[in-house]
């Protein structure tokens, strides 16, 4: 029965890091190396709506990163010219409900810090003319636009160029992306949005004391725009890494229902972060960092989706509930808010 259910839901996976590894190869091989690579987890996962993330290593910064970005946007709609009766780079909602009748995974672009934009927010449009549909202004640390999460300390909200950003993604269509935001930054943005929010892989820090997860208000605050938090699947977020034992997919499921107690069975969605098989792909086995890399059994990359589903029909929610977590509520958001 949850096979059969993940089968016939629309599964929508906001944060996974694979285009990193895709553009890490030669462009002559993008397109291959995506259908040999991760098309084929794709599937066996059930994934039917993948955003991916334009993510600019530290090398390329901050010289490199407007060219490193350009690059992974070509990589993203090579990949699709290249496999397009499998995948489609879709605009709106209304591309994403033809790739998903055509069968076609349907594919959205997303900048995560956007370094190669900085403080000139004019290029917010340029990248919405490549195909970028939602952006986050923040990674671990400090931006011109935004502090991370890593830097709560200092107390910092968005800076003048990072509230004109929010202001022009709003007026292009983009979905902005608190994930990463330090809570200065959040509470700022909820100030001013007058669009929904996402967040695109956040998990409850009710449940987790870390400085990347979100807040009961914080997450209250996001649905009250209409908007979606979209749980993340790395163990360092679900728990205190001593207890390495006792993680799960269960670990999962915790918070997706907290996040449901708190926002509502509208405002919950999927985000993975699957990123240990990137890491190990583009990462020299020297610098990897155990304690952050490390993953519970099955659920290690997309195939293991279905794993989800398992565990919340385990849990007992309804049939409608486990529909709209899975990918119907990340649908309806790209469908009413993206461009």
């Amino acid at each position: 029965m949850p096979l059969d259910l993940h089968r016939r839901a629309v599964v929508a996976d906001a944060h996974n890091d694979l285009l990193m590894a895709v553009a890490a190869r030669p462009p002559r091989r993008w397109g291959g190396f995506f259908r040999d690579r991760w098309l084929p987890q794709l599937r066996e996962g059930g994934i039917d709506i993948q955003v991916l993330p334009v993510f600019i290593d530290d090398q390329y910064r901050p010289e490199g990163a407007l060219r490193q970005t350009l690059r992974m946007i070509e990589c993203a709609h090579e990949l699709a010219e290249a496999n397009p009766d499998q995948v489609a780079l879709c605009l709106n909602g209304a591309d994403i409900d033809t790739a998903l009748t055509e069968g076609r995974i349907a594919l959205v672009l997303a900048l995560e810090s956007a370094p190669g934009i900085d403080a000139s927010v004019e290029l917010f449009s340029t990248v919405f003319r490549l195909g970028v549909r939602i952006a986050s202004i923040a990674h671990w640390g400090r931006t011109p636009l935004a502090d991370g999460s890593r830097e709560d300390a200092t107390g910092s909200r968005l800076t003048a160029p990072g509230v004109e950003a929010l202001r022009e993604m709003e007026r292009l269509g983009m979905l902005f992306d608190i994930s990463h935001l330090g809570a200065a930054g959040v509470a700022h943005v909820l100030e001013l949005a007058t669009r929904p929010l996402i967040a695109t892989h956040s998990c409850a820090r009710a449940l987790r004391d870390h400085h990347r997860n979100l807040t009961d208000d914080q997450i209250r605050g996001v649905a009250a725009t209409g908007g979606v938090v979209c749980v993340n699947f790395v163990p360092d977020f679900l728990t205190d890494t001593a207890d390495r034992e006792k993680v799960s997919v269960d670990l999962v499921v915790d918070h997706i229902e907290h996040i449901v107690s708190v926002a509502g069975i509208d405002h919950v969605g999927l985000g993975s972060d699957f990123v240990r098989e990137v890491l190990h792909d583009v990462t020299p086995p020297c610098c990897e960092d155990p304690d952050f890399l490390f993953d519970f059994p099955g659920l290690e990359g997309p195939a293991g989706m279905p794993l989800v589903t398992e565990a919340l029909v385990r849990r007992g929610l309804p049939e409608e509930d486990i529909l709209k977590i899975l990918g119907g509520n990340t649908r309806r958001l790209m469908g009413t808010a993206m461009g």
